[in-house]
C-alpha cells in the first residue's frame, strides 16, 4: 500500500511511522513536520555495510551522504553504525565536528571549495579531499604544507557514463561542472601533477555518475572505467590506487511507478567487476568506498501538513492548500519530482479524489503533488507526503519569511526533537536594525 515499508495503519485508520500515530504527532508537535524513522535509517545503513563486508571481505566503507540530510542527530547516528560520511561544505563538516564524529572517516567533496573551507579541513584531520580541479590542487598543497602535514585526496573523475538519469542530476558526463574528464587526458594530467606535489598524497579515485538511478549497468560501467584508470596509473606513473569511491546514486521508490534494484545487489554486481577488471590488469582490490546517498534516509522520512482549504474549480482541477510547501520542500518546483501521499487520518480509506497538493508560497509553481490520488480531502485534515527524508529538510528555505519546520525522530513508540522548529523571531536574528 505505502512507498516505504515503515508505514502502516492503526486501528483508528491514523497512518503509524516507528509506532508512532501520526495524528498524535501532530496535536504534540504541530505542522508542517517532519519525521525521521530512526530504526529504518539504521537498517538501511546496516544492509550496506553488511553487503561491503559480504562482496568485499570488509575491505570497504559505507559514506553516510550530509548533503541529503545533515544534523547533529544524523552525523552521530551514522557514527555509531560504523559509516563514514562525506561533507559538500564548511558547515557541514562543521555539524559533523561538533557532532564528534571521527574525522579520518570524512571525506570531503565539492567543485569550488573556499580557501576557509580547505584551512578547517586540513586544521581538523579530515581522512580525504576529492579535489576537483588544478587550482584547488595548488591551493591545497600550499596550505596541507603550511600546517606541515601530507593531505591525502582523490580527485572526482568523470567517467564519461549515461545515467538513465534526469539531465540535472547527471554528473559523471564530460559535460559537468564537477571533477576532471577521462577523454580529454585532464584526468591523468591531474594525477601527474599532484604526484609530483610534496604536501598531498593522490592514492585514491572518486567518481558519481548521477542521482535516482534504476539501472546496475552503468555502475558497472563505472567501476571498469575507473579500475582500467588506476591500472592506467599505475603503468605509467608508477601510482598505486589503494582507495576507489565509486560513489552511489541508488534510486528509491518515491511512486509506485519506481522499481529500484534491492541496494545490496548494485554492490554484488559492482564487485564482480572490481574484482575482475583488477585481475586483469594485475592490481591489489582497492579499499573501496561507497556512497548511498539519499538510499539510506530518504524511505525513512515523511512529512506532515494540515489542510487549510480545498478549491474544485470545475472540469479544470481540485487544489487542496497545506501549511508547507516549497520551502520545506523545493523538489517539485525544482525537478517536478514525483511524491505519493496519504490523508493521515484516514489513512485506510481509499484513493478516489483526483488532486493537485499546493503549498502555501506566493508562487504559482508551488505544489507538492500534481494530479494524484487521495481519499477524499477536507479542511483540518492531516497529509503525509512520503520519502520526504532526503533532501528536503537540507534544501528548505524561509522564502515568504516562513519558518522552516522542525525534526521528528521516531524509535519504538517515542518521538523525539532533533531539530527545533523555526521561530519569527528565528527569521530577523541576523537582520540589523
Amino acid at each position: 500500500m505505502f512507498v516505504s515499508k515503515n508505514l502502516s495503519v492503526n486501528g483508528k485508520n491514523h497512518l503509524v511511522i516507528g509506532k508512532n500515530d501520526t495524528v498524535e504527532l501532530v496535536k504534540r508537535f504541530g505542522t508542517p513536520l517532519y519525521v525521521m524513522d530512526e530504526e529504518l535509517i539504521r537498517e538501511n545503513c546496516r544492509v550496506y555495510k553488511n553487503a561491503i563486508d559480504k562482496y568485499y571481505g570488509g575491505n570497504g566503507l559505507v559514506l553516510y551522504a550530509n548533503k541529503a540530510f545533515c544534523t547533529v542527530y544524523t552525523c552521530k547516528l551514522a557514527a555509531e553504525e560504523g559509516l563514514g560520511a562525506d561533507v559538500v561544505s564548511g558547515g557541514e563538516l562543521y555539524t559533523a565536528v561538533k557532532a564528534g564524529f571521527p574525522m579520518d572517516r570524512i571525506y570531503f567533496h565539492g567543485n569550488n571549495k573556499t580557501a576557509e573551507e580547505l584551512e578547517m579541513a586540513v586544521e581538523n584531520g579530515v581522512g580525504h579531499i576529492i579535489v576537483d580541479n588544478i587550482y584547488e590542487l595548488e591551493m591545497l598543497n600550499d596550505i596541507a604544507k603550511s600546517h606541515g602535514v601530507v593531505q591525502k585526496i582523490m580527485f572526482r573523475i568523470k567517467p564519461g557514463i549515461d545515467a538513465h538519469t534526469h539531465s540535472y542530476i547527471q554528473t559523471g558526463q564530460i559535460d559537468s561542472k564537477f571533477g576532471v574528464a577521462l577523454e580529454n587526458g585532464e584526468a591523468f594530467e591531474i594525477y601527474e601533477a599532484a604526484h609530483k606535489m610534496s604536501n598531498v598524497n593522490p592514492d585514491g579515485l572518486h567518481c558519481h555518475i548521477g542521482s535516482q538511478i534504476f539501472d546496475v549497468e552503468p555502475f558497472c560501467h563505472a567501476a571498469q572505467v575507473m579500475m582500467n584508470f588506476a591500472g592506467d596509473l599505475k603503468d605509467k606513473l608508477g601510482l598505486e590506487i589503494k582507495n576507489l569511491n565509486l560513489g552511489g546514486g541508488y534510486g528509491i521508490m518515491y511512486t509506485e511507478k519506481d522499481d529500484p534494484v534491492p541496494y545490496d545487489e548494485y554492490i554484488k554486481h559492482v564487485s564482480e567487476v572490481v574484482k575482475a577488471t583488477a585481475k586483469k590488469r594485475g592490481l591489489d582490490i582497492p579499499f573501496i568506498l561507497m556512497e548511498p546517498g539519499r538510499s539510506i534516509v530518504a524511505p525513512a522520512g515523511i512529512t506532515l501538513y494540515t489542510v487549510g482549504g480545498v478549491k474544485d474549480i470545475k472540469n479544470v482541477r481540485k487544489y487542496v492548500s497545506v501549511d508547507g510547501g516549497m520551502g520545506d520542500n523545493p523538489r517539485y518546483i525544482l525537478y517536478e519530482s514525483e511524491y505519493a501521499a496519504v490523508v493521515a487520518n484516514k489513512a485506510g480509506n481509499a484513493a478516489t479524489d483526483k488532486v493537485t497538493v499546493a503549498g502555501k508560497c506566493c508562487e504559482s509553481g508551488d505544489l507538492l503533488l500534481k494530479d494524484t490520488m487521495l481519499a477524499p480531502v477536507e479542511v483540518g485534515d492531516t497529509l503525509a507526503v512520503l520519502a520526504t527524508g532526503a533532501y528536503n529538510y537540507s534544501m528548505a528555505s524561509n522564502y515568504n519569511r516562513i519558518p522552516r519546520p522542525a525534526v521528528v525522530a521516531v524509535k519504538d513508540g517515542e518521538a523525539r526533537v532533533v531539530v527545533k522548529r523555526e521561530s519569527y523571531e528565528d527569521l530577523i536574528k541576523n537582520d540589523v536594525f
